[in-house]
């Protein structure tokens, strides 16, 4: 069981892990058959755990909503969280090119280490600028965005024309200022998403992908669950304090 509602349960006839509608704690669950995928061969149980939520919330938001191409540049914030380690892996694997916030150097030589190019520690340097020099002034072309209002103006400044802003976090806030001519001005798109809220048919369809296009990637090494620390159920509370730390890289599991 991971923190934040992946669930890997070893008591079923085949070893699989379940993508939950929402966040909770249990031994045993009921999931709807299509948001079930088995565990990728060459990974444990446990590792398992951390996979279905973050790699269903980075390829839907990534690829199957902000389209993100080879050759093209994507901004992680958070990149050093369980959804950011895995973005960058992904993008990387598809040929993307990689920029992510982080605030702590350990943090950003990890998300150095599973492929990002660009790294921008949020402390001490304004994203916008290094952006802008790194792409010539270009911009960069998809965004995946934890923040919210904190960060929406600067989000639209570093977007590239044609660049699509995905939030799907808001630890900065729920309310913030647009400047809409922004947006015209790059013909750029602002989209807001959750997996919690979809219906169950858009869920299924979103596992078939990760099933089809992630797995294999699993499989061969090319892209891995990264796992900061375990604790067992008892200890869900030290699990929670230890990510409001903010002392992660990648993901904190529960197991039974």
């Amino acid at each position: 069981m991971a923190v934040g509602g992946s669930v890997a349960d070893g008591a079923v006839g085949d070893r699989v892990c379940a993508l939950l509608s929402v966040g909770g704690y249990a031994e045993q669950v009921v999931v709807p058959a299509t948001q079930l995928l088995p565990v990728p061969r060459g990974v444990s149980l446990v590792e398992a755990a951390a996979l279905p939520e973050v790699v269903c919330t980075v390829w839907s938001n990534v690829f199957m909503t902000a389209n993100l191409q080879p050759g093209q540049t994507i901004l992680i914030h958070g990149g050093s969280s369980g959804i950011g380690t895995m973005a960058i892996q992904l993008a990387r694997a598809t040929g993307a090119r990689v920029a992510v916030t982080a605030g702590t150097r350990d943090k950003l030589e990890a998300c150095r280490e599973l492929g990002a190019e660009i790294l921008i520690n949020y402390r001490e340097q304004d994203f916008v600028e290094v952006l802008d020099g790194a792409t010539h002034g270009g911009g960069t072309d998809v965004i995946l965005d934890n923040m919210g209002a904190k960060y929406l103006a600067r989000n639209v400044s570093a977007l590239a024309v044609r660049g699509r802003l995905v939030i799907i976090g808001l630890q900065g806030g729920v309310k913030a200022e647009l400047d809409i001519s922004a947006l015209l001005r790059k013909c750029a798109a602002v989209i807001a998403t959750s997996l919690r809220g979809r219906p169950a048919g858009e869920k299924a369809a979103i596992v078939a992908a990760v099933r089809e296009h992630v797995w294999p990637l699993i499989e061969t090494g090319q892209v891995k669950p990264v796992v900061h620390r375990t604790f067992p159920l008892a200890r869900a509370a030290d699990a929670h304090r230890e990510l409001e730390a903010s002392a992660n890289i990648g993901k904190v599991l529960l197991t039974t």
